[in-house]
């Protein structure tokens, strides 16, 4: 019955999706969301977009699971996460107003040429297909375990009805679908947490004191999200798309305004996670806990919020994609339809890694994260400071901060163990921490070399 019910409000979100999805003909309104009359997206349109892309449904298990497993500051250390929008804001504004470019990729090329594109493009791309597969994965675990038809259909049927209306419309049809799916999704959030609010075992006292010892992987992991937290929104190309849209002071209103929203949606998701981990019973999981916790009701409204955001971000991802590939990259001529046969191979390339059997979800969050750390010393020493460096430290940079995500993946994964035997640390989070503390030493130290090597060369 619940399934039936579930069904029944995917389709009723997938119809009102097509109905507010445009048929878009122009490239700007493809590429860059303008619509009909060439208008750029408003305040809201914008600040609701960005919250729901930024929310996906892994984003939503990942507050839960982390609430769940390490208490009051795994939830917090996610929301941390979230951030991102105040340091995003603040990257696009240097960059697009200061600077004077209307993408980050100009902005390396002026300093990097092709390396510094090519090695951004590269991160982006990967960053695009998880986004893909992860969302996907998040679908199908709703509907039945990895493997079986209920999985299979489910993450098929989601993925091309996403597909057919972002194709028709681009990111003016991810847009407009946005701020519905924002608005369901807000109102999904409050039901949730009405219903556990006046649960007999909710304890407010319990929750914030649910994580006593600061040495818990939880806090580790907090501070993994503030190193973190400056170069992850510059690697994540839905967001930088949204900055490069509206005027000046609309942009920077909607970082602030979704940055405040998108912190508060995460931390009350986050409570259903810590809720039932407070209240669990022996060897019970996080949703059959909140399922004998919460009843099946509350749990069809808790997937809804889970494929409400999934669906949200595909489009979304979709949409950057063929932005990034056509627009940006330039592989194929700027058209609408190149643009909508790139949508399609993204979701085939995260197809692929879905089947391959990829099931963990933070993990995609850590190495990317931790990848995309090769940014902070061009933010700090490129668009904050205004200094040049060398190119051997950006590549150095960038080399250190893959190696650095692949390190976290090979250990995190149990196939390496060098951390542990070297410096004593057992949890994998204790050794992101130091892999993330490691990689920004390497970047900010070769950065300022670098950058007086330049000096050097202009004062001979």
């Amino acid at each position: 019955m619940s399934e039936t019910v579930l069904i029944a409000l995917v389709v009723a979100m997938a119809v009102i999706s097509f109905i507010l999805s445009p048929q878009v003909k122009t490239t700007d309104g493809f590429f860059k969301g303008f619509d009909e009359f060439g208008e750029a997206p408003g305040l809201w349109t914008l600040t609701l977009s960005q919250v729901t892309t930024w929310i996906f449904a892994r984003s939503l298990m990942n507050a839960a699971i982390l609430g769940f497993y390490y208490g009051i500051a795994g939830t917090l250390a996610y929301a941390a996460y979230y951030l991102s929008f105040l340091t995003g804001g603040y990257i696009v504004d240097r960059v697009r107003f200061e600077h004077g470019y209307d993408s980050i990729q100009a902005f390396l090329f002026d300093r990097y040429g092709r390396v510094g594109t090519l090695s951004y493009n590269i991160l982006v791309g990967v960053r695009l297909l998880s986004e893909v597969f992860a969302n996907l994965l998040v679908i199908g675990i709703i509907f039945g375990v990895a493997g079986s038809t209920g999985y299979t259909l489910s993450i098929i049927a989601l993925a091309v009805l996403t597909l057919v209306y972002s194709m028709m419309g681009g990111l003016r049809a991810s847009l407009r679908t946005d701020v519905f799916q924002t608005l369901l999704l807000i109102a999904s959030l409050i039901v949730l947490v009405g219903v556990m609010s006046v649960e007999s075992t909710f304890d407010v006292g319990a929750i914030l004191s649910s994580s006593p010892d600061f040495s818990a992987p939880g806090w580790i992991l907090l501070a993994v999200a503030l190193l973190q937290v400056w170069s992850y929104p510059m690697h994540d190309p839905v967001m930088m798309d949204r900055g490069f849209l509206a005027d000046r002071v609309t942009t920077r209103k909607s970082f602030q305004y979704a940055c405040a929203i998108s912190v508060v949606a995460i931390i009350l998701f986050g409570l259903l996670g810590i809720f039932a981990g407070l209240n669990k019973e022996s060897g019970e999981a996080m949703v059959a806990a909140l399922t004998r916790l919460l009843g099946e009701p509350a749990m069809i409204i808790f997937n809804v919020a889970l494929i409400v955001s999934a669906v949200s971000t595909l489009d979304s991802t979709f949409s950057s994609s063929s932005k990034l590939v056509v627009d940006q990259m330039g592989v194929m001529y700027k058209t609408v339809r190149n643009g909508r046969i790139v949508m399609a191979l993204f979701l085939l390339g995260g197809l692929f890694f879905l089947f391959l059997g990829q099931k963990d979800l933070f993990a995609a969050v850590a190495v990317s994260g931790t990848a995309s750390m090769f940014l902070t010393p061009v933010i700090f020493f490129n668009i904050m400071w205004k200094r040049e460096t060398a190119l051997w430290a950006y590549v150095l940079s960038f080399f250190t901060a893959l190696a650095g995500g692949a390190l976290y993946m090979m250990e995190a994964g149990g196939h390496l163990s060098l951390i542990t035997p070297l410096l004593g640390l057992e949890h994998k989070y204790a050794k992101l921490l130091m892999i993330c503390l490691c990689v920004l030493g390497v970047g900010m130290t070769s950065f300022a070399l670098g950058s007086l090597q330049r000096v050097k060369a202009g004062n001979a």
